[in-house]
């Protein structure tokens, strides 16, 4: 049963994280700050706002769009909060926010899941199922600075570990790798943290970039929003300790000593 309930959310992750526009049924849901009302709409159960019309509600000096990126920026409370369509992400303040169902252009505005863009503003978002609404709970502050959220040289490491095993993966792959090395970390099986795990030489090197000094190459951006959206708890998996690439792989030992899990891309994942 844990496989199997393994497999369909990995699945369905999957799915959002390739960012495919999916026809949805919309309907309007008012998103209330104090006595302030944005109003949102309800996609694949997850309430979206404009972003700019938000930002701006919450105080923002400027909202602009850089045609060339096509990155959506806002300027508030003294952070740049950005975005753009298909993302699945909001960043700010140093930090990456999953948005679940990837951002998206409505009749020309940038709609946003309204959970990821208010953790930039570190407000509490309240669902009322009964008249479908939100209330925003919002404090007048903005996220921690991800200069003091993510540990010492844990956003470098673990984003260069997902750029050399994990780069021409999907976006979801590459959290998957990450959630691997999350999850070696928490297990007495194996070292205390990011760095140890994936320099862990105990029963021979671990990682084949660290063999091949691949390791040491700078991460490319989406590996760097990967390693950050795994270190804010996005999770495909709690029970994924190894992976493979079987097509590459020199030694079958954790295929025939693991219990399988998923597939993504070309990674296979064990427990």
């Amino acid at each position: 049963m844990k496989k199997m309930l393994s497999s369909l959310l990995t699945a369905a992750l999957a799915a959002v994280l390739l960012c495919l526009p999916v026809r949805a049924e919309t309907r309007s849901v008012p998103v209330y700050i104090g006595g302030r009302t944005v109003e949102g709409i309800l996609i694949e159960d997850t309430t979206f706002v404009p972003f700019d019309t938000f930002c701006y509600e919450m105080g923002a000096d400027t909202v602009t769009w850089d045609p060339e990126t096509d990155v959506v920026s806002a300027f508030c409370r003294g952070i740049v909060i950005e975005s753009k369509e298909w993302a699945s992400y909001v960043e700010a303040n140093g930090r990456c926010f999953y948005t679940g169902p990837s951002c998206r252009s409505i009749g020309g505005m940038l709609y946003v899941p309204v959970r990821a863009l208010a953790a930039a503003f570190d407000a509490e978002v309240i669902w009322n199922a009964e008249n479908f609404s939100v209330e925003l709970l919002d404090g007048g502050g903005v996220c921690e600075s991800g200069d003091t959220y993510y540990w010492d040289g844990a956003v470098m490491w673990l984003s260069r570990i997902l750029y050399a095993e994990a780069g021409a993966e999907p976006l979801a792959g590459k959290i998957a790798v990450g959630n691997v090395i999350l999850n070696r970390v928490e297990s007495p099986a194996f070292p205390d943290t990011i760095y140890s795990v994936i320099f862990d030489r105990e029963y021979g090197v671990q990682f084949t970039p660290v063999a091949n000094g691949s390791i040491y190459n700078d991460a490319d951006e989406e590996c760097i929003r990967a390693a950050k959206m795994v270190l804010e708890g996005v999770s495909i998996s709690d029970d994924a300790l190894y992976f493979m690439n079987a097509a590459t792989a020199d030694s079958r030992w954790i295929e025939e000593n693991c219990e399988y899990l998923f597939t993504i891309g070309n990674h296979s994942f064990y427990q």
